[in-house]
Order: C-alpha cells, then structure tokens, then sequence
C-alpha cells in the first residue's frame, strides 16, 4: 500500500456528503475524485518518508496558500504543477488542518465545469 489508509479514513469522513465521491488510486497513492473532478489525494513520499496530501486549489489563491504550514507545490516531474499543492504532515496533523484543505479543494472544485 502507498498510502496511509487511517489519513484516507480521515478524508473521507470530510468528504461524506459533499456531492458524488469516487476513489481511484493513481500517482502512487489515492485521490479522491468529486462530482467527477480530481478534488484531493493522499500518498507516501519515498524520498521524505511522510504522507502528503495533494490539493487542487486553482491558480487564483495559489501563491498565498503556498505560504501556509507544510505547503509545497505539487512537483512530480521537476516542474511544479500550479494549482496544486503538496501538503506536508506539519499542515494536516491536526483535524481543524485537514479540515481547512478539504474546503480549500472542495471551494475551487465547485468553479469547474460538470
């Protein structure tokens, strides 16, 4: 398994109710995909050893969530991806922190097209 299943249980909790939820496991790791729209995902880095969430937040809030405890820009490739961030343990440890960047993928999930 490439990601840590109680973090998944924690997101999913967050979730529930929030429109039509798919999980598909891909990039190593789970996302979580809402109302058919790449939403929020978990994985274990290798390199750091730590679990990270990855959020789509847009291009529009971007540069100040980056400035956020435990926040990075998504690279796999060596080019950040914009609009989506990596979430460092530092940033979701506690619950009111998951919390935050469920409705932060959840707010620009609702500006995409169905």
């Amino acid at each position: 398994m490439s990601y840590n299943e109680y973090l998944a249980d924690r997101v999913r909790q967050r979730l529930k109710g929030k429109g039509e939820i798919e999980e598909k496991k891909m990039m190593g790791g789970l996302t979580f995909m809402v109302n058919g729209k790449m939403c929020i995902g978990i994985l274990f880095d290798k390199k750091s050893e730590e679990d990270k969430l990855m959020v789509r937040v847009g291009k529009l809030n971007y540069e100040t969530l980056l400035q956020l405890p435990g926040s990075k820009p998504m690279d796999f490739t060596g080019k950040p991806t914009r609009g989506f961030l990596f979430i460092g343990p530092d940033g979701f440890d506690s619950e009111d922190d998951l919390y935050f960047w469920v409705i932060k993928a959840m707010e620009f999930n609702k500006l995409l097209n169905p």
